[in-house]
C-alpha cells in the first residue's frame, strides 16, 4: 500500500519562510525610497528577515528530503492569531495615537498574550525598550517617530 505524502512545498515551515521572504521583499521596495539615514534600519531588518527566512526554507527542505514528518507550527494557534491581531491594531494605533503611546501599550499586551505574566517585568521591559528607542533614534540620530493624528492640529 502506498503512503500518500504532502508535497514538500506545502510544509508549514516552508510556507512560513516563503511568506516572510515575500513580505520582507515587498516592504523593502518602499523602504529604499526613503532618505538613506531613515532607510538604514528598516532595510537592514528586512534584508535580515529575508536571509533568515531563506535559511529556514533551506533547513526545512533538507528535513523534508530526509523524510522528516512536518509538525504543526504551533500548539496554540489562537494565541498566535491573537498576537498578530494585536500587531495589526498596534500598526493602526501608531498612526492614530503615535509611536510611543502605542508601543507603551503594545509591548505588555503582546508579551502577556505570549504568556509572560509578571507585572513588574512587563513594566520594566516596556520602559527599557522605549528608553532605548528614544536614546538611539530620537536623541542619537535625531529621527522622530510618528506623533499620531490625534495629537496633530
Amino acid at each position: 500500500m502506498s503512503q500518500s505524502r504532502k508535497p514538500r512545498l506545502f510544509r508549514p515551515e516552508t510556507l512560513t519562510a516563503a511568506a516572510i521572504f515575500v513580505a520582507a521583499a515587498a516592504f523593502l521596495i518602499p523602504a529604499m525610497a526613503m532618505r538613506p539615514i531613515s532607510a538604514l534600519l528598516p532595510a537592514a531588518m528586512l534584508v535580515g528577515l529575508m536571509v533568515l527566512s531563506a535559511v529556514l526554507l533551506v533547513a526545512d527542505q533538507r528535513k523534508a528530503a530526509a523524510g522528516d514528518e512536518a509538525r504543526p507550527m504551533t500548539a496554540a494557534p489562537k494565541r498566535v492569531i491573537g498576537a498578530f491581531i494585536l500587531i495589526a491594531i498596534y500598526a493602526l494605533a501608531v498612526d492614530f495615537i503615535g509611536f510611543y503611546a502605542a508601543t507603551a501599550v503594545a509591548i505588555p499586551l503582546i508579551a502577556y498574550a505570549f504568556g509572560y505574566r509578571s507585572s513588574l517585568g512587563l513594566a520594566v521591559a516596556t520602559v527599557i525598550v522605549l528608553s532605548a528607542i528614544y536614546l538611539i533614534f530620537d536623541f542619537g540620530m535625531s529621527q522622530g517617530f510618528p506623533s499620531g493624528r490625534l495629537w496633530q492640529n
